[in-house]
């Protein structure tokens, strides 16, 4: 198994990496969540000694520059390295990126949003009330079957 690369903001290694024994396989680079992070990070991977069979980026555009990275230098998507992303931002739907992401439901969180804000105004609620979405994956051509 060759999972390595994570790309997260904060330099955190996820939970699920550690609950399935991946965490001597995931390397975490700290960025940021623009594209010439994503740049930046693919420019480190190339210059080790085995690329990852796959990157999650912190988010989308950083997904995006992994993506403008990896392909300033030749490397297959999703032949080589698989790349995913994390908000479904509207350019990971693009059909030059097609990048596989995880969906956070923007749609379903405004509405979550918009009806809180209806019920402080209209109906006087003050305590907080918590609301948990579930996120959804979305694949598309930047992934490839586990190798």
């Amino acid at each position: 198994m060759r999972v390595r690369a994570s790309l997260r903001s904060d330099g955190r290694c996820s939970v699920s990496g550690t609950r399935h024994g991946l965490d001597s396989h995931i390397k975490v680079l700290r960025g940021d969540n623009i594209e010439a992070a994503g740049e930046r990070a693919a420019r480190h991977l190339l210059d080790a000694d085995q690329l990852p069979t796959a990157v999650v980026a912190f988010n989308d555009q950083s997904a995006i520059g992994v993506l403008a990275g990896l392909a300033r230098a030749g490397v297959s998507v999703p032949g080589e390295v698989s790349v995913a992303g994390y908000d479904d931002d509207r350019l990971s739907r693009l059909s030059c990126f097609d990048l596989t992401t995880v969906s956070q439901g923007a749609e379903e969180q405004a509405r979550y949003a918009v009806a809180a804000a209806v019920e402080r105004l209209d109906q006087g609620r003050t305590e907080p009330r918590e609301v948990v979405l579930a996120p959804h994956f979305v694949v598309r051509r930047t992934t490839a079957e586990p190798r």
